[in-house]
């Protein structure tokens, strides 16, 4: 599968701090690839660099492809995480003004927006001025703006921030319908877990340096089958507390368990039946959020969203 992207070995640098230092990656056509890393890694910088926000102090970055002459900013869809709406307008109107800003006008542009209002679950609010939206709302409305114009490229950071779980899922699934219509997706975000349901590929950025890259299943195999997915009826937090035990995420009745090499699972189940109803018991691949964490310190654990 050909590239749409290629970053090449990109530095930037504010004053003394070298917010991105020799980032490489390429984006494929056709593919979700997450951007991960904790709040402040370089994803926004980099991908601020790739709209032509900042230019890099060195380093290319490539497009490949034919692009039927348009220029490279009308290429893409960029969806930023601070939100860019003029309050005062209304939502047709706004997304109309957006639409012709990328050279998209007349009819088929209302009849795309009467589409995205639907789909978002807006068309009663069309009407209404920004300010006046929740900010899930106006997050979703930001989407839109970023698919108008049928960009070749979308760019995404941190696109389900404000969200509720419900409209997570609706972006969530939105994102697949894209990728599988063949639309190329760049991904910035550090919700590992949201990240492992719809990225084919990662780059994992740590103090300005790609530290893991490659598909989500190769990321995963590569770090072994050494992890123990349960769910139980009990007080599980003494699993955690497991001489076997590297890491551990528990939430509620369910826990993630990070054993150390050499490792028998066996004896983690031994410890667990006497005291836990168990209704899972699993060896598994490691998460990205249990990869991220063995690869980044376990300093960055309070900062990891779940």
């Amino acid at each position: 599968m050909s590239s749409l992207l290629s970053v090449r070995n990109i530095v930037k640098t504010f004053d003394t701090v070298r917010a991105v230092d020799g980032v490489s990656f390429q984006v494929r056509r056709g593919t979700i690839t997450g951007l991960l890393g904790r709040n402040g890694a370089g994803k926004t910088t980099t991908i601020r660099m790739i709209t032509g926000i900042f230019l890099p102090d060195s380093g290319q970055i490539d497009w490949e492809g034919a692009d039927n002459g348009k220029p490279f900013r009308d290429r893409i869809g960029y969806l930023p995480e601070e939100r860019g709406l003029y309050k005062q307008m209304k939502i047709v109107e706004l997304l109309i003004f957006l639409a012709e800003i990328k050279g998209r006008k007349g009819p088929e542009v209302r009849a795309s927006i009467a589409r995205w209002l639907d789909r978002f679950e807006l068309t009663e609010k069309r009407e209404a001025k920004v300010e006046e939206l929740s900010k899930g709302n106006q997050q979703k409305v930001q989407l839109i703006a970023t698919l108008l114009h049928d960009p070749e490229l979308i760019i995404l950071d941190e696109p389900q921030s404000g969200l509720d779980p419900v409209n997570m899922v609706l972006v969530r699934n939105l994102l697949r319908e894209l990728r599988d219509e063949g639309k190329t997706i760049l991904l910035s975000t550090h919700m590992m877990g949201e990240a492992e349901k719809m990225a084919n590929e990662i780059v994992l950025i740590h103090r300005g340096k790609v530290v893991l890259d490659g598909s989500v299943e190769a990321v995963r195999s590569s770090h072994g089958k050494n992890t123990i997915h349960l769910e139980f009826d009990g007080d599980g937090r003494f699993l955690g507390e497991l001489p076997d035990v590297k890491h551990s995420t528990i939430h509620n009745n369910a826990a993630e368990l990070s054993l150390t090499e050499g490792s028998d699972p066996q004896k983690i189940l031994e410890a667990a039946v006497p005291r836990l109803r168990i209704r899972r018991f699993e060896l598994a691949l490691p998460s990205l959020e249990e990869i991220f964490i063995e690869k980044v310190g376990e300093e960055t654990l309070s900062e990891v969203v779940r």
